[in-house]
């Protein structure tokens, strides 16, 4: 128990850190609670394929992918900010853990290999809307057919319009968060 709180301080205070250093890559004025990243994580078949989570930060949701089944060696963590990648990677030494720009994902992440799920974690609504409009359709075009792409947002209504082909629907409300905050689950027609 004191392990996990002390370890819950440390992450507290990284996410802190990063928060007065760069306010908009952050998004948010605390950490994801548990609740939202089981929300998050409930949205995953562990065996629908490899996942992809974007804006990791601290691990959280990375944390409640895991438990949810989906295996190690499945997961890839795509962060920008280069100590939460290094905390992520000693965190989850069995995770591909990648430093780089969700922004340009053929640079960053590569041949376009199918993902059974994407998570996003990205304060969408800090950027243009043609960048979000121009993420969400990278990251569409990595999904296998039907997969989940996963967004989660504290406004009201869906942070990205649905790419060309897709639907976006609100599968949580989590108000055990600070703030509260909605789960967006846009899958293909």
């Amino acid at each position: 128990m004191t392990t996990t709180l002390t370890s819950a301080w440390a992450d507290n205070l990284r996410f802190l850190r990063a928060l007065v250093t760069n306010p908009k890559s952050v998004g948010a004025i605390f950490p994801s609670s548990p609740a939202l990243a089981q929300a998050i994580a409930r949205q995953i078949d562990p065996a629908a394929g490899p996942v992809l989570e974007i804006g990791p930060g601290t691990g959280v949701v990375s944390e409640a992918i895991l438990e949810r089944g989906v295996a190690p060696q499945n997961l890839t963590l795509l962060e920008y900010d280069e100590a939460f990648a290094q905390h992520l990677a000693t965190r989850f030494p069995q995770v591909h853990v990648v430093q780089g720009d969700a922004f340009d994902l053929d640079r960053t992440l590569g041949a376009r290999l199918p993902f059974g799920a994407i998570v996003s974690c990205l304060p969408l609504l800090n950027f243009p809307s043609a960048q979000r409009l121009a993420l969400m359709d990278g990251l569409a075009a990595r999904l296998l057919p039907g997969a989940p792409l996963i967004q989660f947002s504290y406004g009201l209504h869906a942070p990205v319009v649905p790419p060309d082909g897709f639907a976006v629907t609100c599968t949580a409300y989590v108000l055990a968060n600070l703030p509260p905050a909605k789960v967006w689950v846009y899958r293909q027609n």
